[in-house]
């Protein structure tokens, strides 16, 4: 399948919104009736984008970024409602215990939801919603290639009551035919749970991206650069990684020491055996783009830095002071990728330690940068962040899902941060979310992004994430009264202003 893309030359902007953030009475964002709302509120404040963080299903500390597979669907954000509107559910199912509004508790939430995802599931096997039967067949039968080993590792977690992949029995984590046969067999109940799972995710997420189309927008979505070590990728194709004869982690990935931390970070996901994904035409990533570009319209290349050079740690250590950088194939990847899709979706997340040959892979692809406000501060004049040396291929953010919010973050700011932000700015940052919005708009970037939070000009409590803190991230969710009318009537009048709307 191929992609046909076109680059959007006038300027534009839009929002950054995790699903999960959504309000609603489940517990936690789902792509139910809120979610429309939410399109709505983009249209009235004059958006182009929707700028999300990636689908998957995660796994322990809830992170998007450490997913249980690079092409699966989070079933959490099923959304009940839909369910009930597919005869799946009863209206009584749907009575949720008192979850809080304004972030997401796991635990219950998880409990909750799979609670009603098996209640559909029973539903349909028994009949219910048989209009579906032949979507969901057809649906098995298009993503065989990743559905299959995707739901027999999700069953075999379930069996093996959570446990990490690389401590299920040697057979199993070996994939000894025999073994994974009598599986198949053993579990083909819950196998076709998960595959029921994926259908319902993926059936209510074209319609919303349908839905988003009508209204003029696009989604802006997010392909990490590494995978989970405990997820079905690595299971299913640990030839393609730096795994030893028993399937652990000779290496693994991080970043050196940088302005999120002094000892780096250590991420811990299994690095990719190059050489070997060479000689298959990249066809894994070729693969994870298809995949992506059927959900989303465009997609940040997190940690662009690394398809040119990645920091490897030697598994083991407990931080990331120790590694190397070593040299990636990014160019023979994206010229393949490039072959198969046309130009290039891509926005390049190109943060971090930056040197002549990242820039160069990324200007040889024509992809956009990034550039966020929050670390353009209390340097030089020459700080690549300053929105005067900004090119007009470039997407500015206040600050990303990593940062603390704008208002935070200037408030734990050092005296020489603050004063370079009011003299830069000419303003007494009174307002200072919003002074970045303005900053950010007004710049000659193509592409303009703010997170809600800062929309909202909410402080520290709606922070999305922080590097390195292990528990207690991902949570945050906004209340409906929050975006009124005003807020994106504001939001608006600085998009027609700035040439963006």
């Amino acid at each position: 399948m191929s992609y046909a893309y076109e680059k959007i030359s006038t300027r534009t902007s839009g929002i950054i919104l995790h699903p999960i953030s959504l309000p609603g009475p489940y517990g936690i964002g789902d792509l139910g009736p809120a979610a429309y709302a939410w399109i709505d509120a983009l249209v009235q404040a004059r958006q182009k984008w929707w700028q999300i963080l990636p689908l998957g299903p995660t796994g322990f500390g809830d992170s998007p970024y450490q997913c249980f597979s690079a092409f699966a669907g989070n079933p959490l954000l099923v959304s009940p409602d839909f369910l009930r509107e597919d005869d799946l559910l009863d209206a009584g199912d749907l009575s949720a215990p008192a979850f809080p509004a304004d972030h997401v508790d796991y635990g219950p939430v998880i409990g909750f939801k799979n609670q009603l995802l098996n209640r559909a599931w029973e539903n349909f096997q028994g009949g219910r919603g048989g209009e579906l039967r032949a979507r969901f067949d057809a649906f098995i039968e298009r993503h065989q290639l990743w559905l299959n080993d995707f739901a027999l590792f999700m069953a075999l977690k379930d069996a093996q009551v959570g446990l990490s992949w690389q401590e299920w029995p040697r057979e199993l984590r070996l994939r000894d035919p025999r073994a994974l046969d009598k599986a198949r067999q053993e579990l083909a109940g819950a196998i076709g749970l998960h595959q029921f799972r994926q259908f319902l995710f993926a059936r209510q997420w074209q319609r919303l991206r349908q839905y988003v189309h009508q209204k003029g927008l696009r989604i802006i979505g997010d392909i990490p650069i590494f995978v989970a070590s405990d997820s079905a990728d690595v299971w299913a194709n640990s030839h393609l990684f730096q795994l030893d004869p028993e399937c652990r982690p000779r290496v693994v990935a991080g970043v050196p020491p940088d302005y999120f931390s002094a000892t780096g970070q250590l991420w811990g996901n299994p690095l990719y055996d190059w050489a070997e994904m060479e000689k298959t035409g990249f066809a894994w990533w070729v693969a994870r783009f298809q995949a992506s570009l059927e959900l989303v319209d465009i997609v940040r290349l997190d940690h662009f830095r690394g398809f040119e050079g990645y920091w490897e740690v030697p598994a083991g250590h407990s931080d990331a002071v120790v590694g190397r950088w070593v040299k990636a194939p990014g160019e023979a990847l994206l010229t393949t990728v490039q072959r198969v899709l046309g130009r290039l979706p891509i926005i390049a997340e190109d943060l971090g330690v930056i040197t002549p040959e990242v820039l160069a892979l990324r200007e040889r692809f024509e992809l956009p940068g990034m550039r966020v406000l929050q670390f353009a501060f209390g340097d030089k004049p020459t700080n690549a962040y300053l929105p005067h040396n900004y090119e007009a291929n470039t997407v500015v953010y206040t600050g990303t899902h990593d940062n603390d919010t704008t208002r935070g973050w200037y408030e734990t700011a050092g005296e020489q941060e603050r004063d370079h932000v009011r003299r830069y700015l000419g303003r007494d940052a009174g307002d200072i979310a919003w002074d970045f919005i303005r900053t950010a708009w007004a710049s000659v970037a193509e592409y303009a992004l703010a997170p809600l939070q800062d929309v909202l000009n909410l402080g520290p409590e709606a922070r999305m994430n922080t590097p390195g803190r292990p528990a207690g991230n991902w949570s945050w969710r906004y209340l409906p009264a929050q975006l009124h009318a005003g807020v994106l009537g504001r939001l608006a009048e600085l998009t027609e202003l700035y040439g963006r709307a």
